[in-house]
């Protein structure tokens, strides 16, 4: 551990150990050091483990629906704990695999506590107190973030949860009120709800996936509640008690005053860096509302120290702290990176619909002082959508009026977090209307659907 290094970065999750594996990749000597398991926060409990969760959800509706198919299959039911171990070892298997990705590309791993003492010294606190010191001759913070709680409330971890034990839960509860309806709350109604839980939704915006393009969350909203998903939008909780069999949450919404009780409440209100115990203070580091800022290279205001990921703020997504520590990496190793469009980032919620958009919405476009021209094409028009029995849904693109081009792209329905690469594609390029309407798309697949919006945008879609 006396080793002088050229890159120690803290934390292992999709930034750090991507990080980690460009750096090594440029031949510069690299440490990751990690807490607790290799693959951070998305491996171990968030992106990977949840949309495990929601494939047997959505296999178990599957196998409910299957007289729609011609099959018959009867008596279906499901075991919780089986579920959950499904999960659990698909998160396993991908930590895992990380620690295969450190060895295969000689990348020295600590397990331990990171505590920044100097621009080029770390103290590491590991099993039993011991400490070591690492010397690097940069710094890349990705240490990713948590759970933002509600003030006043605390999240207890038996009747009122948040994400890691919503996905860990010994039993199913009959019944879940779940605060914030961001990707998190919504994915997890999404689970809960097919399994037999009752689910209410309280939102503080005016729509639940507030970010999201309305048009689309209306669809997502109609959805739900023929899933007898009970949505309160615009809507203040007021307090939270726990009682012996649960907790009563009262809430308000124009003026009223309403109380609901359930066995769990899912705090799911956003995601808050972690920067505490860092040493940041006391060498300078600034941070600001639990957030690191920095420059377009990943810098933060003291010379040698970088921060990536969800650790330096929104957009709190995977594939962003990723792309974030290739840039960064490169740059710390005299290279010449493109800072990273922050307006063509994809996002993905993994419910049934699912839901995937890029770039602007239309009332977005509209404030920034774009004309516009729309192209829609809805599932139900698909001749692959009908074949594979998911009509619900539609696409939707927004262009630049007077040159075309996207501005930007929002699916709701089967595969649209596969179907939205195109489209990323697309606007990277600089992609027009009439371009996406003229290239020639395979017959039938649900990314006709995409050809078909942009010549609805052109007055020339044909099936519809």
């Amino acid at each position: 551990m006396n080793q002088v290094y050229d890159i120690a970065i803290i934390g292992s999750g999709p930034g750090g150990y991507v990080a980690a594996i460009r750096a090594s990749q440029l031949k510069l000597k690299t440490v990751l050091i990690e807490r607790e398991n290799l693959g951070g926060i998305c491996l171990n409990w968030g992106c990977i483990p949840t949309k495990a969760l929601l494939k047997s959800a959505e296999t178990y509706t599957m196998f409910k629906h299957a007289k729609d198919y011609g099959l018959l299959a009867e008596n279906i039911s499901f075991d919780f704990k089986k579920i959950i171990e499904r999960s659990r070892k698909v998160a396993n298997i991908n930590s895992k695999g990380v620690e295969f990705l450190m060895k295969k590309n000689k990348i020295d791993t600590v397990i331990g506590n990171a505590k920044i003492k100097s621009a080029s010294k770390i103290e590491i606190t590991g099993d039993g107190s011991k400490t070591s010191e690492i010397e690097a001759k940069h710094i890349i913070i990705a240490t990713g973030g948590r759970p933002r709680s509600i003030p006043g409330i605390e999240i207890d971890g038996d009747k009122i949860i948040e994400y890691r034990k919503a996905m860990s839960l010994e039993s199913k509860p009959e019944s879940m009120i779940i605060i914030g309806a961001g990707a998190i709350g919504i994915e997890f109604a999404y689970f809960y709800n097919q399994l037999g839980t009752e689910i209410t939704i309280i939102e503080m915006l005016d729509s639940i996936l507030p970010i999201e393009d309305h048009e689309i969350t209306d669809v997502l909203a109609k959805s739900f509640k023929k899933n007898k998903i009970n949505l309160h939008t615009s809507t203040k909780v007021e307090s939270i008690k726990k009682t012996k069999s649960g907790v009563d949450i009262s809430f308000s919404k124009d003026g009223k005053t309403e109380t609901l009780s359930a066995d769990k409440a899912l705090i799911a209100i956003g995601i808050q860096g972690n920067v505490e115990e860092l040493g940041l203070e006391s060498l300078g580091v600034n941070f600001e509302k639990g957030f690191i800022p920095v420059n377009e290279w990943y810098q933060t205001n003291v010379a040698g120290i970088c921060a990536i990921g969800d650790v330096t703020g929104p957009p709190l997504l995977a594939h962003v702290a990723s792309h974030e520590a290739i840039i960064c990496v490169e740059k710390i190793a005299g290279q010449t990176p493109h800072a990273l469009d922050y307006d063509s980032i994809p996002g993905c919620t993994y419910c049934q619909p699912q839901v995937a958009s890029i770039g602007m919405t239309e009332a977005k476009a509209k404030e920034s002082g774009y004309e516009v021209t729309i192209g829609k094409f809805p599932y139900a028009a698909s001749g692959k959508a009908r074949a594979i029995g998911k009509r619900d849904g539609m696409v939707k693109l927004i262009f630049d009026k007077k040159y075309g081009e996207l501005l930007g792209a929002h699916i709701i329905g089967a595969e649209a977090t596969e179907l939205i690469a195109e489209l990323g594609i697309a606007k990277t390029f600089e992609t027009t209307a009439h371009e996406l309407a003229s290239t020639i798309h395979a017959h039938p697949t649900l990314s006709e659907m995409i050809m078909e919006a942009a010549g609805d945008s052109l007055g020339k879609a044909i099936h519809i």
